[in-house]
């Protein structure tokens, strides 16, 4: 059997823009004489639509366009991802579906079984979970229909509490029984580089267990925070994979599952895909939210200077504009750095000395400060004065701020709400600061774009005079990896320890982040890269008494 995997980056609720892309597919697959062309999860939607999906309109609009594509499979069928109605009187109003469009109509109907609700995910909120496990018949094949987590039923529970599988059934396992000739996974999968291969390896696992090809067709594009990135791919039932296709792009594949033509990738390193992701998304929020140009604060750091390569590399030099604000506090070499990046990137860059405002503010408050000494207070002034500014100009020019915080600053607290916290969109605050010098590095791998100084002068606010970032934080080094264990894996601060981790340190470094949920709470979108990025896929109490 011939089927086109086609991997297409999808808008959230544009149900014209997505049904255009998958009719498009569909007239490519006809021209190539498919048997079948598969779209990913959700693929009428978007996903994820979150309490769209609450709205009757918005159901009402998603059934409309899926027979709308349906009256396009006249020589070739599709399997196409939607919500459903569940027209049982009990449980969910919806279920999560894979529509079988051919001839013109609506086939058949099969529906997810297993909803994640946990990190990012809340399926289980809109949609009822499918308890009836039937294979579909086409072309005299019987086809297993699974969507996205179907597949992934023996994932752990990340606990210690005894139990080590989050499912109690294996979609799989069930369809097994009816013995199906291939399977098929509509999938939504977001990018994430410590988890990079984890996907792969279940579903390699799935095929050489029950003997089955597999095809497996994900989502590529950004949704706001979370970044998919594709690799769809064709897994014959040995657990070798002959057909895998493009990742962070849009690609169509035309595979013959009987005889299928190689097809492979390059796999970089995980800064490279780190790289990769942060572009995508950038360029995605733009385009998806109709807005072109970028503005950010330069400091001639390490971080605002990584901000603007990527943004210029997502956005185009033309569409970037860069603010130096510099203090009494600003040295030199920080405003010759800022000025030697945006010469080199090209892009239109503006200085506003922020001195003055931050004395006319320190002498307004004078005397309600009541002649206490100086410090964070007045460091902050700085940081808020600069916030004004940049908003300013992003209101009058219609440009996006872009927030260069990253993500060991933004665990700690390491930043000032209304300051250099705002921003529409927060670039690094999934990047740990360890990170955000690799891919500086990653940056500058054929020449010099970020500056050499900007790189390995040690980190700084420049609110104090001398000030250094390690005044107040342990090393990055040492930091990022008590936040690591901490954040992505969930030890605790005694398991933190018990690896050779300072005992105050850790402490010190676990009560910042405790409390700190409340500065979290107010951060703009952050582009998802990690397993477990702040924002969605981390949901903390503010007022919890846990330290």
């Amino acid at each position: 059997m011939k089927i086109a995997l086609a991997q297409l980056n999808y808008h959230i609720a544009n149900f014209e823009g997505n049904a255009n892309k998958m009719i498009d597919a569909i007239r490519k697959a006809e021209q190539q004489q498919a048997d079948l062309v598969v779209f990913s999860e959700l693929a009428v939607t978007g996903y994820y639509p979150h309490d769209l999906l609450e709205r009757k309109e918005f159901i009402e609009k998603a059934e409309q366009t899926v027979l709308k594509i349906a009256k396009e499979c006249t020589q070739v069928a599709a399997l196409v991802g939607a919500p459903s109605i569940n027209q049982s009187p009990r449980g969910k109003k919806l279920f999560n579906s894979a529509y079988l469009l051919k001839d013109g109509q609506v086939e058949t109907v099969r529906h997810k079984s297993l909803l994640p609700t946990y990190d990012i995910f809340d399926e289980y909120r809109h949609f009822e979970p499918n308890r009836q496990f039937d294979i579909v018949h086409f072309n005299g094949k019987k086809l297993a229909i699974t969507i996205c987590e179907d597949l992934w039923d023996e994932q752990p529970t990340q606990n210690e509490f005894g139990k080590d599988k989050l499912y109690t059934r294996s979609p799989l396992e069930e369809l097994s029984k009816l013995k199906p000739d291939l399977v098929i996974n509509l999938s939504a999968s977001p990018f994430s580089y410590n988890q990079e291969n984890w996907r792969k390896d279940i579903l390699v696992k799935k095929a050489i267990k029950y003997q089955l090809p597999i095809v497996y067709v994900n989502q590529v594009g950004a949704q706001t925070e979370i970044v998919f990135d594709g690799g769809s791919f064709f897994l014959k039932a040995d657990g070798s994979i002959p057909v895998e296709l493009a990742y962070f792009e849009e690609d169509f594949q035309v595979v013959d599952t009987e005889n299928p033509q190689p097809k492979h990738q390059n796999h970089p390193d995980y800064i490279a895909k780190i790289h990769q992701a942060l572009i995508l998304g950038i360029r995605d929020y733009f385009q998806k939210m109709g807005f072109t140009d970028a503005i950010l604060g330069l400091s001639g750091g390490i971080d605002s200077a990584l901000v603007c390569a990527l943004a210029v590399e997502a956005l185009g030099k033309d569409h970037v504009r860069g603010i130096l604000m510099p203090s009494k506090y600003s040295s030199g070499h920080s405003v010759d750095d800022a000025v030697k990046l945006a010469e080199k990137l090209g892009i239109r860059h503006d200085t506003i000395a922020i001195q003055s405002m931050v004395d006319d503010f320190e002498t307004q408050l004078a005397p309600l400060f009541n002649k206490l000494p100086p410090g964070v207070a007045e460091e902050n002034i700085q940081a808020r004065t600069r916030g004004i500014l940049v908003m300013a100009l992003s209101n009058k020019f219609g440009n996006i701020l872009l927030n260069t915080t990253n993500k060991s600053e933004c665990a700690v607290g390491y930043g000032t709400l209304y300051g250099d916290m705002n921003g529409g969109l927060s670039v690094l605050g999934d990047v740990y600061k360890t990170d955000v010098y690799k891919l500086s590095h990653y940056i500058n791998r054929n020449e010099e774009i970020i500056p050499h100084n900007s790189i390995v002068k040690p980190p700084s606010a420049e609110l104090r005079p001398d000030q250094k970032d390690t005044d107040s934080l342990p090393d990055y080094d040492v930091l990022d990896t008590i936040l690591f264990n901490y954040i992505e894996l969930n030890m605790s601060p005694e398991e933190i320890i018990k690896q050779g981790f300072d005992s105050e340190t850790v402490l010190k470094v676990t009560q910042m982040v405790n409390q700190n949920e409340y500065k979290r709470f107010q951060s703009p979108p952050i582009l998802r890269v990690s397993s477990k990025a702040f924002g969605f896929g981390r949901k903390m109490p503010l007022v919890a008494r846990y330290h």
